[in-house]
C-alpha cells in the first residue's frame, strides 16, 4: 500500500513539472514571436477589461500600438528617470535599488516602495495575473531573464511603453497621450512627459486626481532627472 501511495506521488511529481517546463516553453515561445511581431495584449490588460466590464459591458480598452521612433524621447527619458535608471545597464534586476527598497520597507514597517525594474514590469503585465501567490515572485524572476535574453533593451522598452497601464482602462502610450493631452504620443513635451511618468505607479488614481500634490511633486523631480537618463 505504502510502495503504491509512493508511486502515485512521485507520478505526481514529475506530471507537475512536466506541466511547467511546457508552460516555460509556451512563454518563451510568445516572447520569441514579439522578437519581430507585436503583441496586441497582456494578461494585465486582459484583467482590467474583465473588472471594467463587470461594471459595463460595453467597456472597452483605449490602446493603440505605435513605434519606437513614433514615441517622443522626453516620455522614454521621463520613464527611465522614474522606474529604472539603470535600465540601459543591467541584466533584468538591479540589486541596489532591490536592497535600497527592502532597506526602507523595513523601516517603515510596511511596503512603501519596490524595486522592480522595467524588466520586470513588463515580465508582469505580460503574463501574470493580479493575484499575489507563493511562486509569482519565481515566476516574475524567470520571464524577466527570458525577456533579457530573447529581446534588445530597445525592444524590451518598446513593448513596455505600449502596454503599461496610464489609467482607467487607458494602455500604453499613445493612448495616454491622447487620453490627457489631445496629441499623439511623439509630440508630447517634458512637462507632460514627467507627468505621465509619474503617474505610472498609480494612473487609475491620478486619472481622477491630475491636480494632487504628490503627482505634481514627483513631476518636477522626474523634469530634473530626466537629462540624465539614458535611453536604449
Amino acid at each position: 500500500m505504502l510502495k503504491k501511495l509512493w508511486g502515485w506521488t512521485w507520478r505526481t511529481v514529475a506530471l507537475f513539472f512536466v506541466l511547467l517546463l511546457l508552460y516555460q516553453a509556451w512563454i518563451a515561445a510568445h516572447i520569441a514571436w514579439w522578437i519581430n511581431h507585436n503583441p496586441s495584449t497582456s494578461a494585465f490588460m486582459e484583467s482590467r477589461l474583465e473588472v471594467m466590464q463587470d461594471k459595463n459591458p460595453d467597456a472597452e480598452l483605449k490602446h493603440r500600438w505605435v513605434p519606437y521612433n513614433k514615441i517622443s524621447n522626453h516620455l522614454k527619458r521621463a520613464l527611465i528617470a522614474s522606474e529604472d535608471a539603470k535600465f540601459v545597464d543591467h541584466e533584468g534586476f538591479d540589486w541596489e535599488g532591490i536592497q535600497k527598497a527592502y532597506e526602507k520597507n523595513l523601516k517603515k514597517g510596511r511596503i512603501v516602495a519596490g524595486g522592480s525594474t522595467i524588466s520586470q514590469q513588463l515580465a508582469k503585465n505580460l503574463f501574470l495575473s493580479t493575484r499575489r501567490t507563493p511562486w509569482r515572485k519565481g515566476e516574475e524572476i524567470i520571464i524577466t531573464l527570458m525577456l533579457e535574453t530573447m529581446l534588445s533593451k530597445q525592444r524590451i522598452f518598446e513593448i513596455y511603453l505600449n502596454v503599461i497601464e496610464w489609467g482607467n482602462g487607458v494602455f500604453g502610450a499613445e493612448a495616454a497621450a491622447r487620453h490627457y493631452y489631445q496629441v499623439s504620443a511623439a509630440q508630447l513635451s517634458a512637462e507632460q512627459a514627467a507627468t505621465l511618468a509619474a503617474m505610472v505607479p498609480n494612473p487609475r488614481y491620478y486619472d481622477r486626481h491630475r491636480e494632487a500634490r504628490g503627482l505634481l511633486r514627483k513631476t518636477e523631480i522626474i523634469l530634473r532627472r530626466m537629462s540624465y537618463a539614458d535611453i536604449p
